[in-house]
Formats: structure tokens, sequence, C-alpha cells
């Protein structure tokens, strides 16, 4: 992937939010989205190997329109300032958690699972939680788990951004990305591991440097750190799917 040249894009294209600058400029964000998508391709075939639900997708299930929906946003400017891909087996408009994949300069990042589930069904996979909480902290509580996200409480809220939404992922690692500073509604406020009943998603992330995607095995190290946060997704998609 020509990462610098797709981040230098970026960079430009936040500095010159506006419809005038991105028609003038239009081919070099042609170029640069075609080459971003064919190492999409080649990621969704190599995640494959590993992990045959996403098989199936294709360049549209897994990316997003460059345009910003600015209709419930204070800022109005046109175009979004990153590249991300979401493959997730279900498609990207599904509850069901998979791996993805951001550029952004100065904020590349990795991330597995799934956030922004209705309440009815956080409230389910907390219960899941619970349930069988020694299965749940064998996965999240394992060495290589918590040395490349962290735990929950290891979180901090994070500042603002125009691209993130009300919150931004823009810690090194993280295991959740909103916490509730108190036990959820109708769940023990003294339970021992009531971190994980506070999170109000399911999503462990890693940034990376803007060189990441340069290197020639970027995919390699990415598929690292998928694996690692895959058994955390699956263990939340068993209770996810049984509402999709």
């Amino acid at each position: 992937m020509q990462a610098e040249r797709i981040l230098n894009y970026l960079s430009e294209i936040a500095r010159n939010n506006n419809r005038e600058w991105f028609y003038a400029n239009k081919k070099e964000y042609d170029a640069v989205r075609k080459d971003f998508e064919a190492d999409i391709i080649n990621a969704i075939s190599r995640i494959a190997s590993f992990d045959a639900s996403v098989a199936h997708l294709g360049i549209k299930d897994v990316t997003y329109r460059f345009n910003r929906d600015t209709r419930f946003s204070p800022d109005k400017s046109p175009y979004k300032r990153h590249f991300g891909a979401y493959i997730a087996a279900h498609g990207k408009k599904s509850l069901h958690g998979g791996y993805y994949i951001h550029l952004e300069p100065g904020h590349c990042m990795l991330c597995v699972g799934t956030y922004w589930l209705p309440t009815n069904i956080l409230n389910a996979c907390r219960n899941e939680i619970m349930s069988r909480i020694d299965n749940w902290r064998s996965i999240v509580e394992s060495h290589k788990f918590v040395n490349l996200f962290g735990r929950p409480g290891d979180v901090a809220r994070a500042p603002k951004s125009a691209d993130a939404g009300e919150y931004d992922m823009g810690l090194p690692k993280g295991f959740g990305i909103v916490h509730l500073k108190s036990a959820p509604s109708g769940f023990p406020r003294d339970y021992e591991y009531i971190d994980y009943l506070r999170m109000k998603d399911y999503c462990c992330w890693k940034n990376v440097p803007d060189t990441f995607f340069e290197a020639d095995n970027w995919i390699d190290e990415a598929i690292k750190v998928f694996k690692v946060g895959r058994p955390m997704m699956d263990f939340i998609n068993d209770v996810v799917d049984d509402y999709e």
C-alpha cells in the first residue's frame, strides 16, 4: 500500500475540506482510494485464511462513502479525514463484530469487535459475561490480550474528534471505547468484575504508526493483532447473533 501517499492526501483534505478542492484533486482521490481498496481486498483474503466467515465479502461490503453525514454534526465539512474498512461477516452495517482498519494521519489503528450495541443486546452480553465469567476472563485477561490491548480500567475518556464522533480512540491501545461511571442499571454494584459490565461496547484496538501500512508485510502484522482479539469478539458475537 502507498500509505505515505494516502496519508498525504488525507492531510491535504483535512486542510482543504471543501468541494472545490476535492473536485480539483479528484484524480488523486481516485488513485489513493484505488490503492487502499486493492490492499483491503488482499486483507480480506488473508483474514479469511483463519476466519472463513469473511471470505464472501467484497470491497463494497467493508468500505464507506468518503462524504460525511453532516445532518447532526456542528462540523459541516463535507469529507472524511480517514479511510476505513470494517471487515465483518454480516456486513459493515451489522451489529456482528469484525476487524477494522483505519488510516488517518497520526491516528492509524487496528480494531477488533463491535460497538454501538442497543441496550437490550448490550445487557445480554453483560449477562453472558457474568454467567461465563471464567471463560471470559481466560480470554481478556490472557497475557497476550492484556499486553496488546490493556484492561478496561486502563482507558480514560479521550477527546472529541470531528471524524470519530463523540469519542476518539486516540490512546495507544484500549479495551472498550465508552465506560459507565458506575454499574449499569439492574446489575450489582459490588460485582467483583464490574469493569467488564460498565463497558458500553466490546471493541479492542491498537494504534499503529503512520509508517505501519507502508511495510510489505503490514497484513501479516495486522493479522497478529486480529488473532489476539478474535476470541473476545467471538464470545460477544455468540450473543449478538441471537438478535440478528
